[in-house]
């Protein structure tokens, strides 16, 4: 059982930096698309290509949380860590917000930075509960990703200004 956890464990922080990686470029690629006003046919492909990137590793974190919350209530109760519920409600969003920005119903003034500003928070977050060994509480998850989502509103918002300016 130990070995089953090391592995999910390993798969879900490799598909966690995979994720941070590719919201990264896919971000900068939408900076660099707008900039020039109109999104070209290449730019479109390499987008396409980080996007598939993205969603490989939403499904990797989401089947690997998945097995470990199944292999955690495996003896009947189910009892979730502040932290579980966190990677839960980060895994949510993610879906959900993919899923609306694929059916154009999610403003691109808040969709890129709320993927960018739910991976971060999830890598960040991941990495200090693990290295670290801090204790995650709800609230100070819920605090921690509403400051994020802010900022990085504030952030690509202020890019995505600057850049149609130009």
């Amino acid at each position: 059982m130990e070995t089953i956890i090391l592995v999910l464990t390993v798969l879900q922080g490799t598909a966690i930096s995979l994720g941070m990686g590719a919201s990264t470029l896919a971000i900068l690629n939408f900076f660099v698309a707008i900039a020039d006003g109109k999104i070209e046919g290449d730019e479109r492909k390499m987008m396409g290509i980080v996007y598939v990137v993205l969603r490989v590793a939403m499904v990797l974190i989401l089947l690997t949380m998945s097995l470990m919350v199944l292999i955690g209530t495996s003896t009947g109760a189910i009892s979730l860590s502040a932290f579980a519920i966190a990677q839960i409600i980060i895994i949510a969003v993610l879906f959900s917000n993919a899923f609306l920005m694929t059916k154009r119903l999610m403003p691109s003034s808040i969709g890129p930075a709320l993927q960018a500003s739910s991976w971060y928070t999830y890598g960040t977050m991941s990495t200090l509960v693990g290295m670290v060994g801090i204790t995650v509480t709800l609230g100070m998850f819920l605090l921690w990703y509403c400051a994020a989502i802010v900022t990085a509103l504030v952030l690509v918002n202020g890019a995505m200004t600057y850049l149609k300016k130009k």
